[in-house]
């Protein structure tokens, strides 16, 4: 039998790149998916091309608002009866450059989603968890930044990672000797739009560090299989998963010079 079995997972942002890719994992290993998206017509998209019937479900969801969220853990619960894991994935970037060159509206989107999104669905899943039989398992998405790393443009997008890893260390022990567990979770470098988007309007930028994401970046379909079976198996409260770690990453660049990979090309060619 699948670790999976069973299981309910929920995905926000689980309508593209890396959510779509581990509600897909989940999928296939037994579990019953939840996801959710900014719009219905990108819950029903990507639920079409999940394919799963009545194994997946969606349901379109402001993040940053409180109540949509609850109501996501409702739609949940309402549909397969509970809900053993939950992902706080759902994430925007901004423009990659100086601060006081990154709009206002990017600002305050970029918390809203990516930090303000994974407080309301720690709040909500924490809380509800600890009331249901056998707790669950909550994961925050770790990103640039979250770690303590820095890079020129990436102001904004890393201050958001970096608080939401001070929200997640928090949660580790707000929900120490309950049932409710806590991980991290790191995908690493990973090509989707989300980080193709950085360089919309930078493209010489994106062709000068291109070189580096393909040494030590994947697509969805390489991560997202491992990611989800590490999730599935994890036991240890305030665990992290992390796929890009330093020693991957350092026989990376020591084999750069025999492997030729184009992450970005693409799919199939």
């Amino acid at each position: 039998m699948s670790a999976g079995s069973g299981r309910v997972v929920v995905v926000t942002g689980g309508t593209r790149g890396i959510g779509l890719g581990l509600a897909r994992e989940f999928l296939a290993r037994g579990c019953r998916v939840v996801i959710c998206g900014r719009t219905t017509g990108a819950v029903d998209k990507a639920l079409a091309e999940l394919g799963q019937g009545d194994r997946a479900t969606g349901l379109a969801t402001d993040v940053q608002d409180r109540e949509a969220v609850q109501a996501l853990w409702d739609h949940a619960v309402a549909t397969f009866g509970r809900v053993d894991v939950w992902i706080n994935n759902a994430g925007l970037s901004a423009p990659r450059g100086p601060l006081h060159t990154v709009p206002t509206g990017a600002v305050r989107d970029v918390v809203a989603v990516n930090l303000v999104g994974a407080l309301n669905g720690s709040a909500v899943a924490s809380q509800a968890m600890a009331a249901q039989s056998g707790g669950g398992w909550i994961w925050n998405m770790e990103g640039f930044g979250s770690r303590g790393e820095h890079q020129p443009g990436m102001a904004v997008y890393g201050a958001s990672k970096r608080a939401v890893q001070y929200l997640t260390e928090a949660l580790v022990k707000q929900t120490k000797d309950t049932e409710v567990k806590v991980g991290f979770l790191s995908p690493g470098i990973v090509a989707t739009d989300l980080l193709v988007g950085d360089y919309t309007d930078d493209p010489d930028g994106f062709d000068k560090v291109k070189k580096v994401f393909n040494i030590l970046g994947d697509r969805v379909e390489t991560v997202t299989p491992w990611l989800a079976d590490q999730v599935l198996a994890a036991r240890k409260h305030g665990t992290r998963v992390a796929w890009l770690t330093k020693s991957k990453a350092m026989r990376r660049f020591m084999g750069a010079g025999f492997t030729k990979r184009d992450i970005f090309a693409p799919e199939g060619s």
